[in-house]
């Protein structure tokens, strides 16, 4: 009965394209160690069945999960409580270049007249700027169960920046993968000074999809942020959600068009 009195529910957001799929490796070892782990798809994401034409806002694309104890971000984009939450997004795709494009598509959907566009990681750029420290098993795995994915960058510009009462009261921990090239390391740093993280971790020969490339390492930092750098006591459960959230590093006019 200790053991579950010292449990922890750990849920795993992913990122842009991908879906619960991406943290297989890094709920294992959690569910290994006893904690309570929940790998959730966003809308049109992963095998949530809807589509992504149905869906207008990010509302639509998020959902409200529970109340938490600490928010970790890894190599994602962090918002503020100053700033629309489309800010980072526009920083992000203005540290871009065009070298990052390489073979990512653009993909028109919906109405034709609403000039919307999903944009979805190419075989190339998967392989060299996502993966390129992961198993092939897993790029392979990755290229298989991508879908496209949408910035909702036009509804986020028309919210107001969080309330300093809700998500500026939230414990924000962020950890740095070393060798991301689809976030640099500089632009993580700059998001954690301007948003702020009470917590900051940095893994060594990790790439943008840590939960893959170093799993085990992954781990070990959530454990040690969950429990705050102290040894494991019997405690009620509480939440973490750790955010591979959506970013989009790149800028659309970089993008090839594909069709389908």
């Amino acid at each position: 009965m200790e053991g579950k009195k010292q449990q922890k529910h750990f849920v795993l957001v992913h990122g842009v394209c991908h879906g619960a799929w991406c943290w297989y490796r890094l709920q294992s070892l959690l569910e290994a160690e006893g904690h309570r782990v929940t790998a959730i798809d966003l809308a049109a994401s992963g095998i949530n069945p809807k589509k992504l034409d149905e869906l207008h806002t990010f509302s639509d694309y998020t959902q409200p999960l529970f109340e938490i104890s600490v928010a970790i971000f890894i190599t994602a984009i962090m918002p503020d409580t100053v700033h629309k939450p489309s800010y980072f997004i526009e920083q992000g795709m203005e540290d871009s270049s065009e070298e990052d494009s390489t073979d990512n598509q653009i993909i028109p959907f919906g109405k034709p007249e609403d000039h919307r566009v999903a944009m979805l990681f190419g075989p190339h750029y998967t392989s060299s700027k996502l993966y390129q420290l992961c198993p092939y098993e897993d790029v392979v795995l990755a290229k298989a169960l991508m879908r496209p994915g949408y910035t909702f960058l036009e509804d986020l510009s028309k919210q107001s920046a969080f309330s300093e009462e809700r998500y500026g009261s939230i414990k924000r921990a962020y950890i740095i993968p070393d060798q991301d090239k689809t976030l640099t390391v500089e632009f993580q740093r700059w998001l954690i000074e301007n948003s702020g993280a009470s917590i900051v971790k940095e893994m060594k020969d990790a790439d943008h999809m840590a939960m893959i490339s170093k799993p085990h390492e992954l781990c070990q930092y959530l454990l040690d942020i969950a429990w705050e750098g102290k040894v494991p006591h019997p405690s009620p459960a509480k939440d973490f959600i750790a955010l591979s959230l959506p970013q989009f590093p790149l800028k659309e006019g970089n993008l090839k068009i594909g069709h389908g």
